[in-house]
């Protein structure tokens, strides 16, 4: 195909604040996983397919198959008004009081807040 482009399971984004490899990172609508550290404005591959344990809202206590929303700096069940990004599906159980979970990116099919 001659308008094939890439595979887009790691895409090249414009760094939006320094970065470390495995931080969650939120570039507009484009979301998933640094793959290396990145000064912003640099240029950084973020993975966005896969599973991947990141931080979490400690409070919360997340089933297997919760939808998870991303505050800023940790994913949370709690969708709000509307202003939390979709992280994607937990795939794990994660007790209250536990700091991280096991998320599938990019829940395909699944709608969430912008």
């Amino acid at each position: 195909m001659k308008n094939y482009v890439q595979e887009g399971k790691t895409i090249t984004v414009t760094a939006p604040a320094a970065v470390t490899s495995g931080q969650y990172v939120v570039v507009g609508a484009i979301r998933g996983v640094a793959a290396f550290d990145a000064a912003q404005g640099e240029p950084l591959e973020v993975v966005t397919e896969g599973v991947f344990t990141l931080p979490k809202v400690a409070a919360d206590n997340i089933a297997a198959g919760d939808l998870l929303y991303w505050t800023g700096t940790a994913c949370t069940k709690t969708a709000g008004s509307g202003s939390k990004p979709l992280v994607g599906v937990a795939t794990k159980p994660a007790a209250a009081n536990s700091t991280t979970v096991q998320v599938k990116l990019g829940a395909h099919g699944l709608t969430g807040p912008a």
